[in-house]
């Protein structure tokens, strides 16, 4: 910002004249006048020890910038998360999805019970939530999570929902696997994922589709999970 500077003129001077005393500046009044039919603003004289005053009045209300600007988090009445996970299948290992056991030849390999489902729904809460991912709040180098069963996850997922004073709007999730059909075992997986969110059944979904037979999944030899959560201020 500049700022004018307080200057007197000498009597030896060419732009002195004995009646003036000060340096005085123009600044616009209130008050207008009329020149050739058109209406101007008067000018007013500001003297030296008043314009002294308003220079130090500007100085005094300057922002310090090295002082820290404190940024404001928004509460906002939605949220909208994305969960994504997916495992290999190996033989020898057990395969849970959402939680219930599921008869198969092949199983998860993972450091936990490798639920892909109740992974990416915990996924799917945190990102909502604009919180880290599950890999770093659950590290998998943490050997206290070692076969852990992922209903731990959810519970933690759904703590922080609520601490951050959320329910759950929906929920809408999709399995991608070739092997086993879950029809079978779909409204039991529905019925399980509700309890563990703690909420109504009638807004969880749960869909489950093949990869014909491309790639890993389409092959037997992996599986998949989506899912896509809406929060909703309490």
């Amino acid at each position: 910002m500049a700022m004018a500077t307080c200057t007197q003129l000498s009597s030896s001077s060419p732009l002195f004249h004995p009646q003036i005393t000060k340096k005085r500046f123009l600044i616009p009044s209130p008050a207008t006048i009329s020149v050739h039919g058109f209406s101007t603003l008067r000018p007013k004289s500001l003297s030296l020890s008043h314009r002294c005053s308003v220079s130090a009045s500007a100085a005094s209300s300057t922002v310090d910038v090295n002082e820290p600007v404190k940024k404001s988090v928004r509460t906002l009445p939605f949220r909208v998360g994305h969960g994504f996970d997916l495992h290999r299948l190996e033989p020898g290992y057990p395969l849970i999805i959402g939680g219930i056991d599921i008869p198969h030849d092949r199983g998860c390999e993972a450091h936990s019970d490798g639920d892909v489902l109740l992974h990416c729904v915990v996924d799917a809460i945190l990102g909502a939530l604009g919180l880290p991912d599950i890999g770093q709040i659950f590290p998998d180098s943490d050997p206290k999570w070692k076969g852990a069963a992922s209903s731990v996850f959810i519970k933690e997922a759904v703590r922080l929902m609520d601490e951050a004073g959320y329910e759950i709007g929906n929920l809408d999730a999709t399995l991608i696997l070739q092997r086993p059909k879950i029809s079978p075992h779909k409204e039991t997986i529905r019925s399980n994922l509700s309890k563990l969110l703690g909420a109504d059944p009638s807004v969880v979904n749960l869909k489950a589709k093949t990869h014909e037979k491309v790639d890993s999944l389409g092959e037997n030899r992996s599986i998949a999970a989506h899912t896509i959560i809406l929060l909703m201020k309490k």
